[in-house]
């Protein structure tokens, strides 16, 4: 079931865009491709989505390199220790800017400094993800900079980048980047780096992303305030990712939807990544969320014991199609009619046009 809710927010991905021959569809498959790979990199909790075309310092590149390793979950935004002159102790990417330099991920300059909001440019990048692979500077003899570069182009952890060595990298550089990691055949030849955030591979050789959060997914839940959905949370704000209806929005707008409405959400822990389901914001998603009471539990009249339909005082009918929604609501379960209930459901037409709700999952508490 969880895996199901969790194509909420992949919707987009699969849907195949219409588009006419030749350059058309060469445009649409590249983008379709790339909201996979963003999909994927949201999911991962790996960088903050908003913004895809934004310059990325190398304080953020620090945090991502952090966030695709084993020490995620170790490095939080706050430091006892200042490592460098011009990054403070107090500044919230310390602690990731020491733990990329102590495991040389990263280089500092000489005169004890980071230059943190300096670009980071192809060639630093592809020394942090290569050292990421387990590969160190004893295997570049020589020229390092040239040997890194190759081998970076080898792993082809530069597609879809087209940047040169001392191009510096934008977000939408960094997602085709870290996704191209995930993908990549760490220097020990086990498997994929991927594994190490849960990744694996579907049969045409890309991520699978229901994989990656399928496990360790918490929801459904009902979220009336910020406030306390920001405390119930164990990560920070400023740290996690948002989706609203299936598409990535900043904290700002994901705050404003509770001002206007409730939400229902899921969210990851690890990924540090929240999926949210609205009555009140558009989305790429087919999923959609109602409250209401159950007004009417219909029984096919050949098998009394499954319910097939609930109505809700909305007046419309949603489907029980699974064998979970069918005994949440039998006789069986624990609801009954005239309780108040969240329901998460798909739309799905068909050739005449009708529509039908089916019950994906639900959430038994009230709305404010």
């Amino acid at each position: 079931m969880k895996e199901r809710i969790l194509a909420v927010s992949l919707a987009a991905v699969s849907a195949v865009l219409a588009a006419a021959p030749g350059e058309a569809l060469a445009a649409s498959s590249s983008s379709t491709e790339f909201e996979l790979r963003k999909k994927v990199i949201g999911i991962s909790g790996i960088m903050d989505l908003t913004g895809v075309y934004q310059p990325v310092t190398r304080a953020q590149f620090a945090q991502m390199l952090v966030n695709a390793s084993q020490y995620r979950n170790t490095t939080s935004d706050r430091s006892t220790v200042s490592v460098f002159a011009d990054v403070p102790k107090d500044n919230m990417y310390a602690s990731y800017i020491r733990t990329a330099v102590s495991n040389e991920w990263m280089t500092g300059y000489l005169g004890g400094v980071f230059r943190p909001d300096q670009y980071v440019t192809l060639q630093e990048a592809a020394r942090g993800v290569l050292a990421l692979l387990g590969y160190t500077s004893e295997d570049f003899s020589g020229d390092q900079i040239g040997g890194r570069m190759s081998m970076f182009e080898y792993l082809d952890l530069n597609d879809e980048i087209g940047k040169q060595g001392t191009d510096t990298l934008t977000k939408e550089d960094c997602i085709n980047l870290f996704y191209n990691l995930l993908k990549a055949e760490p220097k020990d030849g086990n498997g994929i780096y991927g594994t190490i955030l849960g990744c694996e591979l579907t049969s045409d050789g890309e991520i699978n992303p229901l994989a990656m959060a399928d496990n360790s997914l918490k929801g459904p839940k009902v979220v009336t305030s910020w406030s306390r959905f920001a405390e119930s949370m164990p990560f920070g704000m400023n740290e996690a990712n948002f989706f609203v209806n299936g598409t990535a929005v900043d904290m700002e707008l994901f705050k404003s939807y509770l001002n206007t409405g409730y939400l229902v959400i899921y969210y990851n822990p690890g990924a540090k990544t929240v999926w949210a389901y609205s009555e009140n914001a558009d989305g790429d998603s087919d999923r959609n969320v109602v409250n209401g009471h159950i007004t009417h539990i219909y029984y096919n009249s050949s098998d009394v014991m499954t319910p097939t339909e609930v109505e809700l005082d909305d007046g419309n009918r949603y489907r029980l199609d699974s064998s979970e929604m069918q005994f949440a609501f039998s006789m069986y379960g624990t609801l009954e009619v005239g309780d108040r209930i969240t329901l998460i459901y798909s739309t799905s037409t068909n050739a005449a046009g009708e529509e039908t709700y089916t019950v994906m999952d639900y959430v038994d508490e009230d709305v404010d």
